[in-house]
């Protein structure tokens, strides 16, 4: 997930691209080696800057998809089109080269044992990487919070870690839905609509139970899930969100 990096007190760093997978056909899984590197909690962020032959620098900010506990600190970029971080990161970028890297940002969009749950996670888009992370945190840890996940993609094709999410979804304390939005194979069980306030009662857990709920994708489909919990009478105290600006297309 990519957002507009904001300016802060660390320092930039050197961090060496160990390997790049395509996840899907616009979005890249970078793993990167960062020497010295004091962890992160899940959820968190890294900026990232690229420097122009001529000097002109560019940052962006993008969702850390692995665990704390995970050897490397992966990166899921999609490709944007006019973008000017993401087509060197996807097109060009290899094994062994090398980028500038501040980090980890952020401390509220993170879950940790301690801050309990039950879980609500909602994604849309690329705005799942952030939430991969809590998931595999959670496992890693083996932590018994219950999770329910709600993932919303464009298409199975564009649909983020989904040999991971169906492992997941075989496991408990894991329930994971997924809706397509556009474009469904013939044999497809699951939801076939955008996210809405109907789509949530169907899959949330219920107000009664206090979920702790974070939500990440496009501005608007944020703001849509968000106000639906809102709606359905979750606390808002107890949701969190983040959000990016992206190509402004819902998933």
């Amino acid at each position: 997930m990519a957002r507009t990096a904001i300016p802060g007190r660390l320092t930039w760093q050197q961090a060496t691209v160990v390997e790049t997978m395509f996840e899907t056909p616009q979005v890249k899984n970078i793993a990167l080696t960062v020497p010295g590197w004091p962890g992160h909690m899940a959820g968190q962020h890294v900026d990232v800057r690229l420097t122009a032959p001529d000097g002109y620098p560019a940052e962006r900010s993008y969702s850390i998809a692995s665990a704390p506990e995970d050897g490397h600190v992966v990166l899921s970029v999609e490709r944007l089109d006019d973008g000017e971080v993401s087509p060197f990161l996807v097109d060009e970028l290899r094994a062994g080269d090398v980028l500038e890297l501040r980090g980890p940002v952020g401390g509220y969009f993170v879950w940790d044992e301690p801050l309990g749950g039950p879980l609500f996670l909602v994604a849309g888009g690329s705005g799942l990487a952030p939430l991969r992370a809590m998931m595999r945190h959670h496992r890693a840890t083996r932590s018994e919070v219950p999770v329910r996940a709600l993932c919303s993609a464009r298409s199975l094709e564009a649909l983020l870690y989904r040999e991971e999410l169906m492992d997941l979804a075989a496991c408990d304390p894991f329930d994971i839905s997924i809706t397509l939005t556009r474009e469904q194979p013939s044999a497809w069980r699951g939801y076939r609509r955008r996210i809405d306030s109907d789509l949530l009662a169907e899959v949330a857990w219920s107000p009664a139970d206090r979920s702790l709920a974070f939500i990440c994708g496009p501005t608007a489909f944020v703001e849509t899930a968000a106000a639906g919990l809102v709606g359905l009478g979750h606390d808002p105290a107890r949701i969190r969100t983040e959000r990016f600006g992206g190509t402004g297309v819902l998933p």
